[in-house]
């Protein structure tokens, strides 16, 4: 059943994508001929005001079919200098409102996360931690924070500034710093102490850590706080472009010699993490699962919100990217230019592809020992 759980989420995820393009090209006046919940041999279908609405068989998502997508490919079949469509097609309004409808899909995905977000902030929840103490393995060869000057015992209460309440809060702001020198304030027996520590990366997660344990003699039960309906949208705001931060930043980081299989996660894994999720967050009660399913889809929107924005040709990066070459020189592009540029598009989305594909065979093969 998880996996039935997974794919729902996935699909909900990637309609609400589609459905941004929908609501845009309405807007700027491109004709939407079909629109699809699902995809696969259409089971039921009407027609509305010149757009074929469909429920289609496989709940993979679904589309949003604009009148004159098809219009590249007739250019490049009939060797036209530029494409050319009707008034209400995506190629023949104005550049600029192409690229907003472009712009639309992934952008609804952040809406998303910010909703997401906004409900973990609305209704709160119980989260177990331990305190800010450290304890550095005297065994362990590596360790950043023993080699700074941190000991056993020390109270990490600021990172680079930024208050330090438990060891949760440790974990955040040291996983996001990946081989880079943050400033460490540590209470030790009453005496503050500053220390410069470099951060080691580890390359099996892409996160950065500095080789120390939690003291795991006292267990901390928190609560998050409970925000009213307009403070919660503002906090849901701000953890959604945190969220978008930290996940360009992380995108940046697997070129520095991150495992690929491990730290990128292809369909299978992403299926199956939203599956167990579901399954095993919601047996704990309502609240657990709901609000664990929240963050855990909100992560995933925000993914699809930057991977979809990338100047790729095949995704809507690439469309709004040609669309302000265009305004800029004031011409069509070639299509032909178009065309051979799409061949870098496929070739990167088929390696990440390839990668994410090996990485979950590789997970669940160990998985499975």
């Amino acid at each position: 059943m998880k996996w039935l759980y997974g794919i729902l989420c996935l699909f909900f995820l990637i309609l609400f994508h589609e459905f941004g393009h929908f609501l845009a090209a309405k807007l700027f006046g491109v004709k939407v001929e079909s629109f699809s919940v699902g995809f696969g041999p259409v089971l039921l279908h009407k027609k509305i005001r010149g757009t074929d609405y469909r429920l289609s068989l496989f709940p993979l998502g679904g589309y949003c079919g604009m009148k004159g997508e098809k219009d590249f490919q007739k250019a490049i079949e009939q060797k036209l200098p530029e494409i050319q469509g009707e008034e209400d097609s995506l190629y023949g309004i104005h550049p600029f409102k192409r690229a907003l409808i472009g712009f639309a899909g992934p952008f609804f995905n952040f809406i998303f996360a910010v909703i997401a977000c906004s409900f973990i902030n609305g209704i709160g929840y119980t989260y177990y931690t331990y305190s800010n103490r450290i304890l550095i393995n005297d065994q362990v060869t590596s360790s950043a924070a023993r080699d700074a000057g941190l000991i056993s015992g020390d109270k990490i209460i600021s990172i680079n500034g930024k208050k330090i309440d438990d060891f949760s809060d440790l974990l955040t702001e040291i996983s996001i710093r990946p081989d880079e020198n943050i400033s460490v304030t540590v209470d030790r027996n009453g005496t503050l102490l500053d220390f410069s520590v470099h951060t080691e990366l580890d390359k099996a997660s892409g996160t950065g850590k500095i080789g120390v344990a939690a003291d795991t003699s006292q267990l901390l039960e928190k609560e998050s706080p409970e925000y009213g309906f307009f403070a919660a949208i503002g906090h849901g705001f701000i953890d959604a472009v945190k969220d978008t931060v930290l996940t360009i930043k992380s995108i940046g980081i697997l070129f520095k010699g991150v495992d690929m299989d491990n730290a990128v996660s292809g369909p299978a894994r992403v299926t199956e993490m939203l599956g167990s999720t579901v399954k095993e967050g919601f047996s704990e009660g309502f609240k657990v699962g709901f609000i664990s399913l929240m963050s855990l889809m909100s992560i995933i929107s925000i993914s699809l919100f930057i991977m979809n924005l990338l100047p790729v040709p095949i995704l809507d990066g690439g469309l709004i990217l040609i669309a302000f070459i265009e305004i800029i020189i004031r011409r069509r592009v070639n299509p032909r230019i178009q065309y051979y540029v799409q061949f870098i598009g496929l070739a990167f989305i088929a390696i990440l592809f390839i990668i994410g594909v090996k990485g979950d065979i590789i997970f669940f093969m160990n998985r499975g020992k």
